[in-house]
């Protein structure tokens, strides 16, 4: 199983789905466009020192309980924040983007679905650096190569995230459906244009 299929697993797709008014299997298509974009938007800010410190900050609010409840338990304003963070002014351009990629719904579906997907993709990171020394001992250890799990070289903060990151994301490319994909409108590589044209090598926190 790949770690989107393991955060997907956690995710209410039934009530996802009624929330967004489709049946379950489009909820599904839209959701594995829209999980690697917000991961990837969190691995691009990860690359930037100060996008890090702020990153590794924000995930020690975020409690790995939320996996598996109903969105109930989701705080869509916290939601917004995070995208809001990620993205910043191009939310909107994101969301265009991503509506294009086939069987992802359209814009209107992904917009729906950012704030609602961020605090379980949050949830799932700081669970999976709990496995890492905790997001204490990378926080506070950084300069050291505290964090146990993911060693990076240099052992800095973005290090430590961005390879965590880049395991959860894997093949998050091929995760999503391409069944109706086109060459120019595949999930990989609307993902590679957002994060090189649009986040401009992560510069967000």
């Amino acid at each position: 199983m790949s770690e989107i299929d393991d955060l997907m697993a956690h995710l209410p797709m039934d009530q996802i789905a009624a929330r967004l008014g489709v049946d379950p299997a489009q909820a599904e298509q839209s959701t594995r466009t829209v999980l690697p974009a917000l991961l990837g938007g969190l691995q691009a800010n990860a690359q930037d020192p100060a996008g890090a410190q702020s990153l590794a900050g924000a995930l020690q609010q975020h409690d790995p309980s939320l996996l598996g409840s109903g969105l109930d338990r989701v705080d869509e304003n916290d939601g917004q924040a995070i995208v809001g963070n990620i993205f910043g002014q191009h939310t909107d351009s994101v969301a265009s983007r991503l509506g294009s990629v086939g069987g992802a719904g359209g814009s209107g579906i992904v917009q729906q679905l950012l704030p609602l997907l961020a605090p379980y993709v949050m949830a799932y990171l700081a669970r999976r650096l709990s496995g890492t020394g905790g997001l204490g001992g990378i926080l506070g250890g950084a300069l050291g190569g505290a964090g146990g799990g993911v060693q990076p070289a240099s052992g800095g903060v973005g290090d430590v995230l961005g390879g965590v990151l880049g395991q959860v994301l894997g093949g998050a490319g091929q995760a999503a459906p391409t069944s109706s994909s086109t060459s120019s409108g595949a999930p990989g590589g609307i993902l590679g244009d957002l994060l090189g044209g649009l986040l401009g090598g992560g510069k967000r926190a």
